[in-house]
């Protein structure tokens, strides 16, 4: 396990940026965390840094999106909060072989699909107001890094290194 603190977006981003270099065709991130945590953040940046195209924004509306990228696996972000389980999310017939996938809310969900995904759970602080425009101030979050499965540890040993 792996725990750190991240003290703002452009961090967070660069969390993604770290991560992708390590990623391959079949791996399955997995993140976890409240509504303004960061998790749209970091897979910004880790889109940016697989060169992905397209604007990296969450998939709430349209439960998937994919990207190409310039290193040719595809990078797929899923928002499966209105998914109620297992089943619906399997239903999108998602290439989990053929794509790094990204998957926002999916705890309960993805363990059932893949053997192998590397959890993210980002928590942020709670009771803290939001700023004058209505936007969820650029505060510290609390990261907890864990692979599942061997392919999991195997990234979650990579970050650590």
């Amino acid at each position: 396990m792996i725990e750190l603190t991240v003290p703002d977006a452009a961090s967070m981003e660069a969390l993604g940026a770290r991560i992708a270099p390590l990623l391959r065709a079949g791996d399955v991130l997995l993140l976890d965390g409240e509504l303004g945590a960061g998790k749209t953040t970091l897979t910004r940046g880790l889109g940016a840094a697989l060169g992905a195209r397209g604007a990296i924004t969450s998939p709430t509306f349209v439960l998937a999106r994919e990207h190409p990228t310039a290193g040719g696996v595809p990078l797929v972000h899923v928002d499966a909060y209105r998914l109620p389980g297992a089943v619906e999310l399997d239903d999108l017939d998602l290439d989990w072989a053929g794509a790094i996938t990204v998957v926002e809310w999916g705890s309960g969900k993805v363990e059932s699909l893949v053997d192998a995904w590397l959890r993210v759970a980002l928590d942020r602080p709670t009771g803290v107001a939001a700023d004058t425009d209505g936007e969820e101030p650029d505060e510290p979050r609390r990261v907890v890094i864990r692979g599942h499965g061997a392919r999991g540890r195997e990234l979650e040993a990579a970050l650590r290194a």
